[in-house]
């Protein structure tokens, strides 16, 4: 068995991982598998097609509560926390005062004083530093229980089915980016519609040292070892697919130098809900207009577009490639990048800078890929 480089942070899953053969790598810090012996592509398929499980415990967790909690998440985040009911959570993010993103995140309520903000993996430190350096007036009680729970990411058309198996929470009652508390092969957990696929599915939060429990019970659910059973998916999968669904990824999309209204966020971006850090600069984009924006392509050449490639028209260099992947159920080669608004156009030719080699593609409608209702 491969020995873990020490400063590695390790999910509970870790172990379950090397034995199933997942191809470890490092993550942002932390030792994740970026596929399992079936392949990227045939994960990819399986999540489209019957269902994917994901190990997303890596992921952070922080918890803020007390009477004043909603105006605390208000004050440091773009979206409005004081829409949510209890048992929905909202997408939203961090912002700097340019109005530049910190990190994005899920808000969950659990009730008006008990929150929960879901963070990405390798900012959650920054996030919880950011978070305690602006802290404020108000009467909260933060606390990061990252290392508390894991998470588990059950993805695609055969999802509810799977977990219906282990649960007698009535799974086809909650709505999307809705969730409840309920137990999952007899362990407390949080049972969430939401996920990172662009499929159906849920993801499920649990006490940490119940993770094994709950994944090998998920894989028998599923039917694990059969053609059209679940199947373990790792980084690349999950990647691959969240592209294919045109969702924005931290550090590529979005990160301290891009704002919201260029990543085509402004959705959650509520002016009018009153200050929060980075509101100023944010109104002033919106009233001037954005400079560039991103923008999704399709490679229409021979050719991969890859992350950090440059974007050229007519030979000039107008931007980047933020993501860019084979897209395994389209059968086609696409990309995510920021171009100059005027030229963020359906049917706009680009070209990508592809080892040298200039490589014809064309911006399209996003998202790629919009699965059926």
């Amino acid at each position: 068995m491969t020995a873990v480089a020490s400063e590695l942070k390790l999910t509970p899953l870790n172990q379950i991982h090397r034995k199933m053969g997942g191809r470890m790598v490092d993550f942002g810090g932390w030792d994740m598998p970026v596929q399992y012996p079936a392949g990227t592509i045939a994960e990819h398929l399986r999540t489209r097609t019957r269902a994917g499980l994901f190990d997303v415990s890596h992921m952070g967790e922080i918890n803020v509560s007390g009477p004043q909690s909603i105006e605390f998440i208000n004050r440091l985040t773009s979206n409005d926390a004081s829409k949510l009911i209890d048992g929905q959570a909202q997408y939203s993010a961090l912002t700097t005062p340019e109005g530049t993103v910190i990190d994005d995140l899920l808000a969950y309520r659990f009730g008006p004083e008990q929150f929960m903000l879901v963070v990405n993996a390798g900012t959650t430190q920054k996030d919880w530093d950011w978070i305690i350096a602006h802290r404020g007036e108000e009467n909260v009680e933060l606390k990061n229980v990252s290392s508390e729970y894991c998470q588990l990411a059950l993805q695609g058309p055969d999802a509810l089915r799977i977990l219906q198996q282990l649960t007698s929470t009535q799974l086809s009652e909650i709505k999307y980016y809705h969730f409840t508390k309920g137990q999952v092969d007899g362990v407390d957990a949080i049972i969430s519609r939401t996920g990172y696929t662009g499929e159906d599915g849920f993801e499920v939060y649990a006490i940490a040292d119940k993770a094994d429990q709950i994944w090998n019970r998920m894989l028998v659910a599923g039917n694990y070892g059969t053609d059209e059973g679940v199947l373990p998916c790792g980084l690349a999968a999950r990647n691959t697919l969240r592209l294919e669904a045109s969702m924005a990824l931290y550090g590529h999309e979005i990160d301290e130098s891009t704002t919201l209204f260029e990543a085509n966020l402004g959705w959650i971006v509520k002016l009018n809900k009153g200050d929060f850090i980075g509101r100023d600069a944010l109104a002033k984009q919106k009233e001037q207009g954005v400079q560039r924006r991103l923008v999704a392509f399709e490679v229409t050449d021979r050719g991969i577009a890859r992350d950090g490639q440059e974007v050229l028209i007519d030979g000039a260099r107008v931007g980047v490639v933020t993501s860019g992947s084979p897209a395994p159920y389209l059968k086609k080669n696409i990309g995510m990048g920021y171009v100059p608004v005027e030229l963020a156009k359906e049917g706009q030719q680009i070209q990508i800078d592809v080892r040298g080699k200039l490589t014809g593609a064309r911006i399209v409608k996003s998202p790629f890929y919009k699965r059926e209702k």
